[in-house]
């Protein structure tokens, strides 16, 4: 079945195109939802939710034809992700507000060394992902869209509704926040490690 008989298909509502659909996509868009929530069971929502609005907005696709169908479906997906955290204005705006408290004033960090402790080349995809999964909402959406999307800093502050400046901030945050966190969760799966 070609892009345009599936999509027709499952504008008329075709179950069958509809699980095609679904099966095509699934794998990449359930691992960007992965990524943009702080758990699995959020992930599974966003999932479910990205794909009724898929279905619901395959029409403006058919008429603006900006993208080819793997990248139309890639960029709506991640928009839908991102408003879905957004929505979720009790964790989205108290977390992104909450002051961390250094208890050892006296050490200073540079948010852009690059760390000698971690090669994040041969990191564990499973410590990465569940330390980005522990960046607060606007600190893990602003670093995947930027760092792992590669959205642009001017995109994303449209996406997000907020400043510039603030889109800045939440990047070196989360930069510094994920370093802390990887390392963490790397120090706790070698203690878990039978000896």
């Amino acid at each position: 079945m070609s892009e345009t008989e599936l999509i027709s298909a499952c504008l008329k509502n075709d179950q069958t195109a509809k699980k095609d659909f679904f099966d095509r996509f699934y794998p990449g868009l359930a691992y960007i939802s992965f990524r943009y929530s702080k758990n699995k069971s959020q992930s599974s929502q966003i999932v479910l939710s990205g794909f009724s609005h898929l279905f619901a907005n395959l029409g403006d696709y058919r008429t603006q034809k900006k993208y080819n169908l793997d990248d139309y479906v890639r960029h709506e997906f991640i928009a839908f992700a991102v408003k879905y955290i957004k929505n979720i204005r009790n964790e989205y705006y108290v977390a992104s507000t909450v002051k961390a408290v250094e208890q050892h004033k006296e050490t200073t960090y540079d948010l852009f060394l690059d760390t000698q402790l971690i090669d994040l080349k041969n990191l564990n995809e499973e410590v990465l992902l569940k330390s980005i999964q522990q960046l607060v909402p606007s600190q893990r959406l602003v670093f995947n869209l930027h760092v792992i999307d590669n959205y642009t800093l001017e995109h994303i502050s449209e996406l997000l509704e907020t400043s510039a400046q603030t889109i800045k901030s939440n990047l070196e945050k989360a930069r510094f926040n994920l370093q802390k966190s990887i390392e963490k969760n790397l120090k706790t799966e070698k203690d878990e490690q039978p000896i």
